[in-house]
């Protein structure tokens, strides 16, 4: 048999943990901010084919020599393939770069295959949108969770699930990660992985009151977090080994993506055993709130 381990035994060294990471990462949230792509600033996209493997370095030289030192080249797909990014509101502006690049190819030519201008006011409202499509989706968590459980697991989620995305946005901001849509995919997905890692505890807290009638909430909590570890174990990390080989091999397109992923992943297992489950003590969570309300003799008479 498993011993139970007792995790919230430290659940105030825990408390003081997550407050210190959550006040760091909104500092640097607010004081840094966070370094938008051209997804929500506006600019343009250029994508090249080169007939031999093309040189990352020389191509950015190449382009620094021609006066567009903002711009931001990246592998793409095959060796042969490269993605260059500038800031800028002219829609000419990617077949200005295409000319230069082409008049300095020598014997490794490049030819265009796409150019695509995004205007800052797109932008502007593709970042709204994303936020407002956070928003939205916690709400939803909030409600269902009050529904299928009880309201006190709904407010442990929602505010493990908050932790989680502010950690992740406030380290991504201190480092100056892009943040670009294939980013603000991956916080919407930390949402998705923490929460189900969430439910499993809550689920198995909710079934151990009925098992465990003498048990306190702190016991019942320690006793369903040991029953679930292996298997959160077993998630996170699985997780974690498949994002870091996308970290490895995805190249810089999916570096931020993969990099919010796994920042997401360690912050959702935390939040999952030390925040969800703190809350519920906090809001002192009983047998008495899983047990649904008696239905007086009036309301059967009204029963069609």
């Amino acid at each position: 048999m498993l011993r139970t381990i007792n995790f919230m035994g430290v659940r105030n060294v825990a408390f003081g943990v997550t407050v210190l990471l959550t006040v760091l990462a909104l500092f640097s949230w607010f004081h840094k901010g966070l370094n938008y792509g051209l997804d929500f600033t506006g600019g343009t996209l250029i994508e090249l084919t080169y007939e031999k493997p093309a040189d990352v370095t020389q191509v950015r030289n190449e382009l620094s020599k021609a006066g567009y030192n903002d711009a931001i080249v990246q592998s793409f797909g095959a060796t042969t393939d490269l993605l260059v990014r500038m800031p800028g509101e002219d829609p000419q502006l990617g077949h200005q770069v295409a000319e230069a690049l082409q008049k300095v190819g020598g014997d490794n030519p490049a030819s265009v295959k796409r150019v695509e201008f995004v205007g800052p006011q797109v932008g502007e409202e593709l970042r709204d949108q994303g936020g407002l499509g956070m928003l939205m989706a916690l709400v939803g968590i909030m409600i269902y969770l009050a529904f299928r459980f009880q309201w006190k697991f709904g407010v442990g989620a929602i505010v493990s699930l908050i932790h989680d995305v502010i950690v992740t946005v406030g380290i991504l901001a201190y480092f100056q990660i892009t943040f670009d849509l294939t980013v603000l995919a991956a916080v919407l997905a930390i949402i998705g992985y923490s929460l189900n890692d969430t439910i499993v505890v809550f689920d198995r807290v909710r079934e151990n009151f009925r098992v465990l009638r003498k048990a306190t909430l702190i016991e019942n909590i320690n006793i369903s977090t040991t029953q679930t570890l292996l298997r959160t174990m077993a998630t996170s990390i699985s997780t974690l080994l498949a994002i870091a080989a996308l970290m490895v091999f995805g190249g810089d397109n999916l570096w931020g993506f993969s990099l919010a992923l796994f920042i997401g992943v360690l912050a959702g297992t935390y939040s999952s055993i030390y925040i969800a489950n703190v809350v519920l003590i906090w809001l002192n969570l009983s047998s008495e709130d899983l047990i649904p309300p008696a239905v007086t003799d009036k309301e059967v008479d009204d029963r069609p």
